[in-house]
């Protein structure tokens, strides 16, 4: 059975599918060591792919990690500013991964690695609906009643959010704990939300990813998520060859 090429680069936790056509577009894709220029390419389990003049190396089947990232990295793979980023924190025997959505680099906290691309888009989408939440440090008064109205999403700045569960947890003189639960991952969303609102957050802590919880996980540590608690959390559809 053939498939489409940027599947496969995504399925090997190279990157996601769409970056994987702009690889392509950028000449950075061989197939049976020829240059590619289109997406639209398939591919048989026979093919030889290669990207950066590295042949990919296909997953024994879906695996799934957890990080807590600590304050101070970002999530990306290169940083042209030479920042530390979470993926020089992966012990060694590990394969190539992915993160399933992003914590920034102020942020800290529980974060997915997958090597495969596949589960890393279908968990990041909204439609999955998985509740994410957080535990957010504020300095200001809380007023509930405005936490409260998150229910029912707020726009800023002409931006939809979604609806938002959030409540106070402890107010201590002029700074309080807050949780927060998501179901969408929007660039610096808690932090613009919470400056809507008139608080000023200095820590973020995401604690929970669907029924992915940090626990005890020491900082800039990674864990292996036991396959069967995998097929317990996830549609089959997701694990092919898990």
């Amino acid at each position: 059975m053939k498939e489409r090429i940027a599947k496969v680069i995504a399925a090997a936790g190279i990157c996601s599918r769409r970056d994987a056509e702009k690889l392509i577009l950028e000449g950075r894709v061989k197939l049976n060591g020829i240059v590619l220029s289109s997406p639209a390419t398939t591919v048989s389990s026979s093919d030889i792919i290669s990207v950066d003049n590295r042949p990919i190396i296909k997953p024994e089947g879906v695996k799934l990690w957890l990080m807590n990232k600590p304050k101070g990295y970002i999530t990306t793979h290169k940083d042209p500013q030479g920042r530390p980023t979470v993926f020089s924190l992966i012990p060694k025997e590990m394969p190539r991964v992915i993160s399933i959505g992003r914590l920034d680099m102020d942020s800290e906290g529980l974060l997915l690695l997958t090597n495969s691309g596949h589960l890393a888009h279908e968990l990041e989408s909204p439609k999955t609906a998985w509740i994410r939440t957080y535990k957010v440090r504020v300095h200001g008064k809380v007023d509930e009643a405005a936490l409260a109205s998150l229910k029912q999403g707020v726009t800023i700045d002409e931006m939809r959010y979604k609806s938002i569960e959030a409540s106070l947890e402890i107010q201590k003189n002029t700074n309080a704990w807050v949780q927060f639960k998501l179901t969408e991952g929007k660039n610096r969303e808690i932090r613009r939300i919470c400056e809507h609102i008139g608080l000023t957050v200095n820590r973020l802590i995401r604690v929970s990813y669907g029924p992915f919880v940090l626990g005890n996980l020491g900082t800039g540590s990674v864990q292996s998520v036991p396959l069967k608690i995998l097929r317990n959390a996830l549609p089959q559809k997701l694990l092919t060859n898990a």
